[in-house]
């Protein structure tokens, strides 16, 4: 019955469900080809008070927002933007109010100012648009995702030349790293 259900919700059989592979590899968890870029705690204090300079938001909207600005290829998490705003609060830096039932956030003068303080540091939009990693992660996704068609669905024989095929092509890859 198990399996049934996590092939009626997109998964394979084994793991966590869909949702919380989504969650776990935008917090940093499972494998590194998986996982967004890394940003520090300060990138993330000062990318809020960037977003919020330009008008007042909820929180998921600043997450909807830091997401756009970058492309896509950062989402913050709910548990490290709602925290954020909460001491972004504490330290006077934003202010907090009830709006049609959510609490809407905007940029205080001492925000403005600490945000100004910040100089030139590079906001995590700011990521370089041609990234490397970024462009294998998606095709190392594909590639893992068929074999775990295979490894689900597939016959004895599919699955051993499945495996062929991928120790050979991890074996082209290092070759080209060690042609460096």
């Amino acid at each position: 019955m198990g399996r049934k259900r996590d092939h009626e919700h997109g998964g394979f059989g084994f793991g966590p469900p869909p949702h919380v592979r989504r969650m776990m590899r935008r917090q940093g968890f499972g494998p590194p080809w998986m996982a967004g870029p890394k940003v520090r705690r300060g990138d993330v204090r000062n990318a809020i008070l960037g977003v919020l300079a330009d008008r007042p938001m909820h929180g998921y909207e600043v997450i909807g927002e830091l997401e756009q600005r970058s492309g896509g290829r950062w989402r913050p998490s709910p548990g490290s933007v709602y925290p954020t705003l909460q001491l972004l609060e504490d330290e006077g830096l934003v202010k907090g109010e009830e709006r049609d039932g959510r609490r809407v956030f905007s940029i205080t003068a001492a925000g403005r100012k600490a945000l100004a303080e910040r100089g030139d540091a590079d906001a995590p939009w700011d990521m370089p648009a041609e990234d490397q990693f970024h462009e294998l992660k998606g095709a190392a996704f594909q590639l893992g995702a068929a074999a775990m068609q295979v490894a689900g669905t597939g016959t004895g024989e599919q699955v051993a030349r499945t495996k062929e095929i991928l120790d050979e092509a991890r074996k082209k890859i290092y070759g080209i790293l060690a042609e460096a």
